[in-house]
């Protein structure tokens, strides 16, 4: 064999070796940076949902594969409703936490139900049958609404209950979300199962209304049951004696057609289980609101006292 025939040989199997050498190279290249799916984590605008959006997308980063994107904050129920059923591949979300008077209620338009292992049940199975959305555990926290006076006013006027409240009720002007307003299981509940009307009901934002209270502008303000400006402000929850709110057990929600490619989803998500309290709730909420922590620390700080990060 002639020395140019060898050369000739050579090359070509030095080129043979590099393109395979490359193919490789890129095989292995792509098999050990591909990324996990991307979810989307949403919430309502108002410190609680902010937090527990925090904890959800916390979770799935320290527990699952997935590529995590929080767009919270985004607004009231309508909102992460509507944004929950588009789909991230729609430029909506993929998972929230929702409550289950809200779902029942406020979305599904079903009737009052007061008993909560009824309501959750009923719940999950209307959301999975009409919206194939799935409810996972409830997290533990029951944040109905409420009804909240100052205590020297709960005092002067003996008010214990909103039956109480009832006698005295036209008197007195209650500030409130526009959510209150709207939804059929709130003032329209109060209104039906007690039947008085306050002399005006001003819609403000959560600040505003704890303002207002303050300053005798109003006397009646609506705070969710784990609302922890209720510590700060010094305000007494009347009981609601006749059952015009329903349960609101908060529960993450996650769109069926991506706990069905993720299941691993609810693995990680119904660790908080019956882990939150009204009253660690409360705490959570009066770190953010009263004290100006950033809610995704207090998130996380929670998480790692649990022993879930």
């Amino acid at each position: 064999m002639n020395k140019k025939l060898i050369r000739i040989i050579t090359a070509l199997s030095i080129l043979s070796m590099t393109v395979l050498a490359a193919g490789c190279g890129n095989a292995g290249s792509t098999g050990g940076t591909s990324k996990g799916d991307t979810v989307v984590i949403g919430s309502k605008n108002f410190t609680e949902h902010v937090i527990d959006g925090n904890m959800i997308a916390d979770l799935l980063e320290a527990h699952t594969d997935l590529n995590v994107v929080r767009k919270l904050n985004l607004g009231g129920t309508s909102v992460c409703s509507e944004a929950i059923k588009k789909g991230s591949a729609n430029n909506g979300i993929d998972i929230y936490l929702e409550y289950t008077g809200t779902g029942l209620v406020d979305i599904l338009k079903m009737p009052l139900v007061t008993n909560k292992d009824e309501a959750y049940n009923k719940v999950k199975k209307a959301y999975n049958d009409k919206l194939d959305i799935d409810w996972l555990k409830p997290w533990g926290m029951n944040n109905t609404y409420t009804l909240a006076v100052k205590k020297d006013f709960a005092e002067k006027n003996n008010l214990e209950t909103i039956s109480d409240l009832a006698k005295i009720g036209n008197k007195l002007k209650l500030g409130c979300s526009m959510e209150f307003i709207d939804r059929p299981d709130c003032y329209a509940s109060i209104q039906k199962k007690y039947g008085f009307k306050f002399k005006d009901a001003d819609t403000m934002d959560v600040g505003v209304r704890y303002t207002a209270i303050d300053n005798d502008e109003v006397q009646v303000i609506d705070p969710y049951a784990t609302d922890g400006l209720i510590l700060s402000h010094d305000l007494k929850i009347l009981k609601d004696d006749k059952h015009a709110f329903p349960p609101y057990d908060g529960a993450p929600i996650v769109r069926d057609d991506v706990l069905k490619k993720h299941p691993e989803i609810a693995d990680v998500l119904n660790k908080m289980a019956n882990n939150v309290t009204d009253e660690e709730m409360q705490k959570l909420n009066y770190r953010v609101d009263e004290e100006g922590e950033d809610a995704s620390k207090v998130a996380k700080d929670y998480l790692e006292s649990k022993d879930l990060l």
